[in-house]
Order: C-alpha cells, then structure tokens, then sequence
C-alpha cells in the first residue's frame, strides 16, 4: 500500500470512529478519539483511553500526559509526528473509570485495522490496558521496559511490543517518570531489533527501511538497556507501592 493509501484508509477508519455507536462510551463523548500521526511510521505507540482534554479536542495525548509523551520522544530525537498514537478504547469513560471489556471489545476492531494498514515493527504500549492487549497476562510493574513479540491477531504482524508506564502515572507517582524516561531509552534498540527479526522473517531482504522515524545517532550507545531487549524475556524492576492499581488516564 502507498504512504496516500494508507492515510486514505486511516481516514477512513477516523470516520467510522467519530460516527460509532458500539458501546455506550458514545453517549458521553465530546469527540471521539481515534488516533493521530504519519501514515508512514514503523511505531505505533497505544494508550488506554482519552481524557478529558482529549475528548474535548478529538485528539489523542494533548493534556499533561501529553506534554509528557512529547518530552519522552523528544529524549530519543523524535517528534509527534513521527509516530502513530492510539488508543485502545476511542471515547473517553466517564470520570476517567478504567475502560470495561465490552468496551475495549468493541473498539478492538478500530485498533486491529489501524495496524493492519500501519504494518509496524514496533508497538509501544502505555499503561495496563495498552498492555494486556498486546502482552496478555503481564502486569505492568514487571513487564515495563521489556519487548515481547505481538500476537499477529492484534492486526500487528511480525511486530514486537516495548511497554511503558502511562505517562500519566508519572503524575501521581512522580518516581515513575525517571523509570519512564529510561524506559523509552529502549525504544530505539526495540525497533531495530524489529526490523532484523522481521528481515529475518520476511522473504525480502529491507537494506533501507521504506518507512519511519529516523533511527537517532544514540542507539549503539552501550548505556541503552540492551540485555532487556535482547533476550525478549520481561525483568522485574521493584516499584514503590502497586502501580497496577494506578488509573492511567
């Protein structure tokens, strides 16, 4: 598919997203959320749900998790736009509740086709939601900062997924947002670590990927957390308290 045809099919997923009526998240909504960024990007970052300022702009991550969202790829040398970001349910839950199955069951469909036409190599998950839909069983106080290969029925294939912390948690934990920002240093290493196993995978051999964000001059820099992508395997990294129980968004 074509960078046009891509960004035609992604508008029209948007539309379909703004007219839904699939759960009852439609009846509070503002806006609907569903997603933002270049239709060319080999990472795709997902979050839980919009928030607030979000439902009233129709536009993923522009409150303070936002602005910190930025700061963090702003750390490894990319912008916004370099990047697609999502959300696993569209319409913002009433007092910013966690999402109920039913609803992230019927906006699954959005998200899956998103990344269909997107085809990344990596996913970035945000928060507990984010990441049990792409590492189903983990828990987010061991799993973040590790990669694990996507299951294909997520509409990611022979991608990996890197989780984080919502950016949001770093407000009402302020210790997470240093283990964020070393989190996101792994980023870099995760997707060019996508791009050998899918070249590996794939018949075509990629000398030059066709797509995505520039890969930073830091990324064979020794400091990135390289064992943690390289053996795919989560690490438990203690926490203060149990952010597992932390409402994202």
């Amino acid at each position: 598919m074509t960078d046009d045809g891509r960004a035609a099919a992604l508008g029209a997923i948007a539309n379909e997203v703004r007219a839904c009526t699939r759960c009852r998240l439609h009846a509070g909504r503002a806006n609907a959320v569903p997603g933002e960024g270049s239709p060319e990007t080999e990472v795709v970052f997902v979050g839980e749900g919009p928030g607030a300022n979000e439902d009233q702009q129709g536009r993923p991550f522009v409150g303070a998790a936002g602005g910190l969202l930025t700061e963090l790829l702003a750390a490894i040398g990319w912008r916004r736009h370099d990047v697609f970001i999502t959300n696993v349910v569209k319409c913002r839950p009433p007092g910013n509740r966690d999402p109920e199955p039913d609803e992230i069951a019927a906006c699954a469909p959005y998200l899956r086709r998103q990344l269909e036409i997107l085809d990344p190599a990596l996913v970035v998950t945000l928060g507990r939601f984010s990441l049990q839909t792409f590492m189903p069983g983990a828990r987010i106080g061991s799993a973040h900062g590790t990669v694990r290969p996507v299951d294909p029925a997520t509409g990611a294939a022979d991608a990996l997924a890197l989780a984080l912390y919502h950016p949001a948690a770093a407000f009402r934990q302020t210790a997470l947002k240093e283990t964020l920002f070393e989190d996101m240093a792994n980023v870099p290493e995760a997707l060019l670590r996508s791009r050998e196993t899918r070249a590996a995978g794939r018949t075509a051999i990629i000398a030059s990927p066709a797509h995505g964000p520039t890969m930073p001059d830091t990324i064979s820099d020794p400091s990135t957390s390289v064992e943690r992508i390289g053996d795919l395997e989560p690490v438990a990294v203690a926490v203060a308290d149990d952010p597992d129980q932390l409402r994202l968004f």
